[in-house]
């Protein structure tokens, strides 16, 4: 509710006014139920409890974010753990800070009434994906144990389009669907779908979502503000998941349909309840098999990767 000017001023005459940070914040993609606790945080008024005023932009190109972060443009960007192993090595000073989402999403995604009931089925079939590198290195080596290899198969890049592409039988599974948006987006269309899940079929555990940011600029007191403030955001989703859903799809009319209601559902388990706590182990495993995957030439070690910026409050 607005306040009107007389209790406006009134309010400002009794309370000295306290000066926000500035803080960007780019995301992955477009708002959607993966970017819940920044919404809620943003809605309940947690960053500005925490002396922040958060400008949230979705890009225009989701590989941006990151690349615009190392140049010094924002502060802070949403990046998958995967991709960011990646780009450490191509050069860029970024660092893991925080987790948003902190188990995979991404499957191989199939017809559930398919002739693909087991990745061992692929064997001469085509498979669509969207990014290369990882998402190859990842069927890669669910096809390893099944006694298969990225030879047995046919990749075939669907530029985003994963579910369609599957549905229309242009191809017979697809990699880097994710299990809370493409499986409901098929059930909604009358399609019923089966993920593989990456973690169980031989990759090692990773945060999908992760907060990255320059090595070399960041501001970590600011930083550990804006995770205290997602932190109660997440707490406030859990014990609230319908309050907190009305909540988020309010802020916008392309929130308000099954899709991203069912999705919300799904997510909700899977965001970080403790957004800087750091397991330096699943970094090391994760770097190490991109290593075997001869997708790094080295092994960075961990504290290269990702860092915990409670250290040392």
């Amino acid at each position: 509710m607005k306040l009107t000017a007389l209790s406006a001023a009134l309010s400002l005459a009794a309370t000295p006014m306290l000066a926000q940070d500035q803080m960007t914040l780019l995301l992955d993609w477009f708002v959607n139920p993966d970017h819940g606790p920044i919404i809620i945080a943003q809605e309940n008024g947690y960053f500005a409890d925490q002396g922040l005023e958060v400008e949230v932009i979705a890009p225009a190109d989701p590989s941006d974010p990151p690349k615009l972060v190392a140049a010094g443009q924002a502060d802070l960007a949403i990046s998958y753990q995967p991709q960011l192993h990646l780009q450490i090595h191509e050069g860029l000073p970024l660092q893991r800070v925080g987790t948003l989402v902190a188990t995979p999403l991404n499957c191989l995604l199939t017809l559930a009434d398919g002739p693909i009931q087991s990745p061992a089925d692929l064997a001469g079939g085509k498979v669509g994906f969207s990014v290369g590198g990882v998402e190859e290195a990842i069927l890669g080596a669910i096809l390893g144990t099944y006694d298969l290899s990225l030879d047995d198969i046919e990749l075939v890049n669907v530029n985003w389009s994963l579910s369609p592409s599957l549905m229309s039988g242009q191809v017979d599974a697809v990699i880097g669907a994710f299990r809370n948006f493409e499986l409901n987006q098929m059930d909604i269309e009358g399609v019923a779908g089966n993920c593989f899940f990456v973690e169980e079929e031989g990759l090692p555990s990773y945060d999908e979502l992760i907060y990255v940011a320059n090595t070399n600029t960041m501001d970590v007191d600011m930083l550990r503000r804006f995770m205290a403030a997602t932190e109660l955001a997440t707490q406030y989703i859990v014990n609230h998941p319908e309050e907190s859903w009305e909540i988020f799809a309010a802020t916008s009319s392309e929130l308000q349909d099954e899709l991203n209601a069912r999705a919300w559902v799904d997510t909700l388990p899977r965001f970080a309840l403790r957004p800087t706590a750091m397991d330096e182990g699943r970094y090391a495993a994760f770097e190490e098999f991109l290593f075997e995957a001869g997708l790094i030439p080295s092994v960075n070690p961990v504290e290269m990767i990702t860092i915990d910026i409670t250290a040392g409050e």
